[in-house]
């Protein structure tokens, strides 16, 4: 992985979005004086007059997405994570999520690899924010090119959206040609012996994890679950079948996430020995982004570590 190129899929998702903008004239983006930091400036250069930055106030942004996209357009908010799940929680349920309506969230900055930003702007509860609103799409895409597929299904799908990105730049490992469907988990790597499910910059890590364990005789499968919800249930309950043992990965709590999707659907269907790698209730703190994944257990390392004592 070191090898490879590596983009933060921040860039990628201001990329993504001038390319969405220059294929269909109803794509307008918004953002919350952030438009450096969310790369959609690069939008806001090619298509100004489709670009409205609403000032420091996220809630008010998401109630003008709303408004515009009764009018036919397809509006992406964009804005911290934290500010996007946290401080517009009622105004995305109430205004975007309530009515059904057309909006795409952006969220970047997720998670503890925001790093220096420190404790208030690390956020590992939007997934769990988001996944608890009736018909919202939750999406965390792990690389460039996933990103830029995501970016563009949400556009073609009917319905509110909610998709995080990473300040971290991260290896870019799908080819060109990928093809993303919602709901549809990817197999990066076959195994028997246990499975890693995992999302967003964390599913590097995953497949360094698998590369460990093979040279010990283990076989992982690996499988990017990109979409927490709606979660692609038959991947999971066939994989549960085939491997016995399953760990998820995610840069998030492990409350309310990935894991917590996961175990919902086994526990009422399949019973799996499953454990939880994420955030262990606790708030983060300032540092690098690099070594804070590290200490938190968000590393290759803790993966492998986590699938030898299950497979005890």
């Amino acid at each position: 992985m070191s090898e490879m190129i590596k983009v933060a899929t921040r860039d990628s998702y201001g990329n993504a979005l001038k390319e969405l903008g220059a294929a269909h004239e109803d794509v307008v983006v918004l953002d919350a004086d952030l438009g450096n930091a969310t790369k959609t400036l690069t939008f806001h250069k090619a298509f100004p007059d489709r670009y409205f930055d609403c000032g420091i106030a996220e809630a008010n942004m998401m109630c003008v997405a709303a408004g515009l996209s009764t009018m036919g357009l397809v509006p992406f908010a964009s804005t911290f994570a934290m500010f996007a799940a946290g401080r517009a929680f009622e105004q995305v349920r109430n205004s975007i999520g309530y009515p059904h309506l057309n909006v795409k969230i952006g969220a970047t900055h997720g998670g503890i690899s925001v790093g220096e930003d420190g404790a208030s702007h690390q956020c590992c509860e939007d997934f769990a924010l988001m996944r608890s609103i009736p018909g919202m799409t939750v999406i965390c895409p792990s690389d460039d090119v996933e990103v830029k597929a995501v970016v563009k299904a949400a556009y073609e799908m009917e319905g509110p959206v909610y998709m995080r990105f990473s300040r971290l730049a991260t290896p870019v490992y799908h080819p060109a040609d990928f093809h993303f469907e919602i709901g549809k988990g990817e197999v990066l790597s076959e195994g028997k012996d246990i499975a890693i499910i995992a999302n967003g910059i964390l599913v590097p890590e995953a497949v360094e994890a698998a590369k460990a364990l093979k040279a010990e005789g283990i076989s992982a499968r690996v499988i990017n679950m990109a979409t927490i919800k709606p979660l692609d249930e038959e991947l999971v309950l066939k994989t549960a079948a085939d491997c016995g043992r399953i760990v998820t990965v995610e840069e998030h709590s492990v409350i309310g996430g990935l894991g917590e999707a996961v175990c919902s659907l086994l526990s009422e269907t399949l019973p799996t020995p499953l454990k939880r790698i994420g955030v262990n209730d606790v708030f983060g703190h300032s540092g690098p982004a690099v070594p804070l994944l590290k200490q938190f257990g968000l590393s290759a390392e803790n993966i492998a570590a986590q699938c030898r004592n299950m497979l005890q």
